[in-house]
C-alpha cells in the first residue's frame, strides 16, 4: 500500500492568499502544488504527488483537507496561510474490513460523455438547457442524475450505501472556461457498509471521478459508531 497522509488545515481568511484562493480553485490548487514539490520536469505532477483536496466552508473558520503520498512541505505555504496537521492515513485504511460500517464524505464533480452513459436528464437548477447535447460530450450531472451517479461510483469502490444526503457546492472559479464549465460540484455524506476493502482503499488514495485539480475526489471514511 502506498503511504498516504492527510493533513487538515484551518485557514486564515484574514491571509490575502486564502481569500483569492478561496474563491478561485484553480489559484488553490497551484498554492497546494506547493506542499508537493514535484520538480517542474515532473509530467503529471499533482497525480505523481497523490494531491487531493477538498474545502469545506461550513465552519467557523475554512477547513482545507488535502492528501497526499509524501510528507507535505508545509513550510513552503505562504506564511500565515493557516495551522495544520498531518496524520498517516496508511494506518486507517488498513483497519477497514468488508462489513464494516463507515461515514463517508467526499465532494465529487459527478459528470458524463454523453453515449457513454445512461444519458442526463435534468438540467442545471435554474438554467434549462438551450441546446441538445451532442455524442461525447462531456456534461455535469444534477440532481437524480448525480445522485445515480454516485451510487454507481460508490459500489464500484467498494460500499453499499446505507443511507445519502447531497448538497451542491459552488464551483469556485475566476475565470470561466470550456473546461470549467463542465464541473460541477456536489457533496454526498452518509453512512455505507464496506463491501470490498481493496477497492475502497483505492478510491481513498486514487480519489473518484473528474475535477481532482478543483478540489474534487477526495473520499474520507471513519467507523461509524452504533
Amino acid at each position: 500500500m502506498q503511504p498516504t497522509r492527510l493533513t487538515r488545515m484551518h485557514l486564515n481568511p484574514a491571509h490575502p492568499g486564502v481569500r483569492r484562493d478561496l474563491h478561485d480553485y484553480v489559484g488553490l490548487h497551484k498554492t497546494l502544488m506547493r506542499l508537493a514539490g514535484m520538480p517542474a520536469t515532473c509530467p503529471h505532477p499533482r497525480r505523481e504527488a497523490g494531491l487531493l483536496f477538498r474545502l469545506e466552508t461550513d465552519h467557523p473558520t475554512p477547513v482545507l483537507y488535502v492528501q497526499t503520498t509524501h510528507p507535505p512541505l508545509l513550510d513552503a505555504l505562504p506564511a500565515g496561510y493557516g495551522q495544520a496537521r498531518t496524520l498517516h492515513l496508511t494506518p486507517h485504511l488498513q483497519t477497514l474490513t468488508a462489513g464494516t460500517r463507515v461515514h463517508y464524505r467526499i465532494t465529487a464533480s459527478p459528470s458524463a460523455r454523453i453515449g457513454h452513459n445512461p444519458p442526463p436528464r435534468h438540467p442545471a437548477p435554474g438554467h434549462p438547457r438551450a441546446t441538445p447535447l451532442h455524442r461525447g460530450q462531456l456534461t455535469g450531472l444534477y440532481g437524480p442524475d448525480a445522485l445515480a451517479w454516485w451510487q454507481r461510483r460508490a459500489l464500484q469502490a467498494g460500499l453499499h450505501l446505507d443511507d445519502v444526503s447531497m448538497q451542491p457546492q459552488p464551483f469556485r472559479c475566476r475565470r470561466d472556461t470550456p473546461t470549467n464549465r463542465h464541473h460541477t460540484l456536489t457533496r454526498f455524506e452518509g453512512t455505507a457498509t464496506i463491501t470490498d476493502a481493496p477497492a475502497l482503499t483505492d478510491a481513498v488514495t486514487a480519489g473518484i471521478g473528474r475535477g481532482q485539480a478543483y478540489g474534487a475526489g477526495l473520499l474520507s471514511v471513519a467507523p461509524a459508531t452504533p
